[in-house]
């Protein structure tokens, strides 16, 4: 499957909406930090795919998780695109060159007290990645189908905090796809229509 561009661009809201967003079960009553993250599909001649990172296990927030490039929101970021874009560029070397950014997903609340904006983007190769090791393990790419594919799409739960919470996972060969980004990737295929209502 490859997705028709213009299709996605219609899928996504043209403006970051607090007033639409997703909520991660057991999100508490707390304050949450404002944050975005690119969602960036490269256009691969062989099909689109998802580019990922893996993030160091040293890290405070989601150690060694898989996740969208991005981070929190700075005081002088003027939007979430320079958000998404600037920690892109912090994080995995990506140029904003070669980045077209069509659209956004809903506001996404994490059960870790973010609340992020998914900043969704074409990718054009070739392009050249230089990681931060401090904050990245690994950058890959996943076929944007099988991410997309509802019955890839896996349902789990785990105690955490003394509740059991439930989510959606995307096992994709030695990689566990799952949290906020499995969240975000669900929204997108939700919006896209791919599940049965």
């Amino acid at each position: 499957m490859t997705l028709d561009i213009e299709r996605l661009r219609a899928s996504l809201l043209r403006e970051p909406s607090a007033g639409h967003f997703v909520q991660e079960d057991g999100l508490e009553d707390q304050p949450l930090t404002p944050a975005a993250v690119l969602f960036p599909i490269v256009l691969r001649e062989e099909g689109q795919t998802v580019l990922l990172t893996q993030r160091t296990a040293h890290l405070r927030d989601h150690a060694g998780q898989i996740s969208f490039p991005g981070g929190r929101v700075e005081a002088d970021d003027p939007s979430p695109i320079h958000t998404a874009l600037r920690e892109t560029e912090e994080e995995i070397g990506l140029s904003r060159e070669r980045i077209d950014v069509l659209g956004f997903l809903p506001e996404y609340r994490t059960g870790t007290g973010f609340r992020v904006t998914p900043v969704v983007a074409l990718v054009r190769p070739p392009f050249e990645l230089a990681i931060d090791p401090f904050e990245v393990a690994e950058a890959f790419e996943v076929p944007l189908a099988f991410l997309l594919d509802p019955l890839n799409h896996k349902r789990h739960s785990l105690h955490y905090r003394g509740a059991l919470r439930h989510f959606f996972a995307m096992p994709y060969g030695d990689y566990f796809i799952w949290g906020a980004t499995a969240g975000m990737i669900r929204s997108l295929s939700e919006r896209l229509g791919l599940h049965a209502a």
